[in-house]
């Protein structure tokens, strides 16, 4: 049986959505796992969204329910940050699983993060470090991608998102989209991590 890995983001401008789907192409290479891609419902009106100058979600990722997360074998949760958290989407949605925290549906699964941040101050390693609250809860295993993506975890020439935490881009006013590297680094984290799931299932 096949280990289902599910990736599950908010996007608002796009650049999470890039990474997720960097993290699926890497995932989807470890043989005997099933990716999917799944977004959290938006919480803000279309007016309001507009006005922001959001482009419309892509139609071709469901939107998850939060008792759907109880049949993946392991999760990849992505979000850009609002002042070194997680956004009010992301949290609305984690939020309204407290039925699966009740009944301790999630624990044990693994657990990885990904991430975007306005600036090179704007919270890389605080976003996903106050994001580990909601995994601790829930009985999950935290994966982190440590320095397994070797040299590029260390380039000092170019700007470039991500930590050891997962990866991650920085969005800047908008218009920076994700670069080659960060990029390569997603791609890095969806394989590491589908490796790790599917050991893990396997020793279940």
């Amino acid at each position: 049986m096949a280990t289902k890995v599910y990736i599950v983001y908010y996007s608002m401008y796009g650049h999470v959505e890039k990474l997720a789907r960097e993290i699926q192409k890497g995932a989807s290479t470890v043989e005997g796992v099933e990716v999917t891609l799944w977004q959290v419902p938006e919480t803000l009106p279309k007016d309001v969204l507009g006005k922001m100058g959001a482009p419309p979600k892509s139609d071709d990722v469901p939107i998850i329910t939060p008792s759907e997360l109880a049949e993946a074998d392991g999760v990849l949760f992505g979000f850009p940050t609002r002042f070194g958290m997680m956004a009010a989407q992301f949290k609305a949605f984690m939020d309204a699983t407290g039925g699966l925290w009740r009944t301790q549906q999630l624990a044990g699964k693994p657990a990885g993060i990904f991430y975007s941040t306005g600036s090179q101050g704007g919270g890389q390693e605080t976003t996903p470090l106050t994001a580990i609250t909601q995994l601790v809860h829930h009985g999950m295993v935290f994966v982190p991608i440590g320095y397994t993506f070797g040299p590029g975890m260390f380039e000092m020439e170019k700007v470039k998102g991500g930590s050891p935490y997962g990866a991650g881009t920085f969005a800047g006013d908008g218009s920076r989209q994700p670069s080659e590297l960060e990029l390569e680094q997603a791609f890095h984290q969806g394989k590491y991590f589908a490796g790790i799931a599917k050991r893990l299932k396997g020793s279940a």
